[in-house]
């Protein structure tokens, strides 16, 4: 089973910065793609940004040029650096792995990010 912990999330002003965290544990397996979700209030859940473990990035439309996801092969660690946030970033934010071999995928518990305006 493995465990995802996400830490960074919090309240910040529009065009302020925040970084989210995301350790991975308890896979035997090695792991895939990494990747950040968000869930807004009455809103389904939404990919943000995707890594795979060569490196390669994925992001959604309204987050390019200000958020960058990265990882930390070694520490089976994502991050997702947020600048120039929005009120419209208001969210929790889920991490999410998938097992490279069983194509598994595990969630975190979330971390709620709120922007005022």
């Amino acid at each position: 089973q493995v465990r995802l912990v996400e830490s960074g999330g919090g309240l910040v002003q529009a065009g302020g910065s925040l970084r989210l965290s995301c350790a991975a544990s308890g896979s035997d397996s090695s792991i895939g793609v990494m990747g950040w979700y968000r869930q807004a209030p009455g809103k389904q859940r939404e990919a943000v940004a995707t890594i795979t473990s060569r490196g390669t990035t994925n992001y959604a439309d309204s987050v390019k040029g200000r958020f960058t996801i990265s990882r930390d092969n070694a520490k089976n660690t994502v991050y997702l650096q947020m600048n120039s946030l929005k009120a419209e970033d208001t969210a929790v934010y889920y991490c999410s792995v998938v097992l490279r071999w069983s194509l598994s995928q595990y969630w975190g518990q979330g971390t709620q990010v709120t922007v005022s305006s």
